[in-house]
């Protein structure tokens, strides 16, 4: 039998985390690790004791603010970093696996915990039809290591 390898491990969790996302726009999920284990997880929704956006509003989502983002939603890399700080978990050289590039905010909020590690699945640029990820760019200017999954996803668990 062939042994997966970390990388394979935690980008399928990730994907399988953004299935819990209440959000109406994308779901996605974020895994962080340290020393090949797993110190936190997250997925983008409101805050904890909020409305759920796909509950209260169906049709449109949560409401959106003054840029066109959503008003409530919690990024999936802010939550595995949020819950990790809350809990006392340093996440100084850890390594995050999300399955949507971090926005440039995620990116300042990366850097700023001094995340050494980013791996992600999909293109936010792509996603929102920009000509460049600039949470990626920013990441990489500043020395953190922010490179697209290439693995394979072969135990991603499917909705019936």
């Amino acid at each position: 039998m062939m042994r997966p390898a970390f990388d394979d491990i935690y980008m399928e969790l990730a994907v399988n985390l953004a299935k819990r996302s209440h959000c109406i726009k994308r779901h996605v999920g974020a895994v962080l690790t340290k020393d090949t284990r797993i110190i936190s997880i997250g997925y983008n929704g409101p805050p904890s004791g909020t409305h759920n956006c796909d509950e209260l509003w169906p049709e449109t989502g949560c409401p959106r603010d003054s840029k066109g983002g959503c008003s409530l939603a919690i990024h999936a890399e802010q939550n595995a970093i949020l819950y990790a700080v809350k809990n006392k978990t340093s996440v100084d050289d850890a390594t995050l696996y999300v399955t949507l590039s971090p926005c440039l905010a995620c990116a300042r909020m990366i850097y700023s915990m001094g995340i050494k590690r980013v791996i992600y699945l999909n293109s936010y640029a792509e996603h929102k039809g920009l000509p460049t990820d600039e949470g990626v760019d920013f990441l990489n200017g500043f020395g953190i290591v922010c490179i697209k999954y290439g693995g394979m996803l072969s135990n991603v668990t499917h909705m019936i």
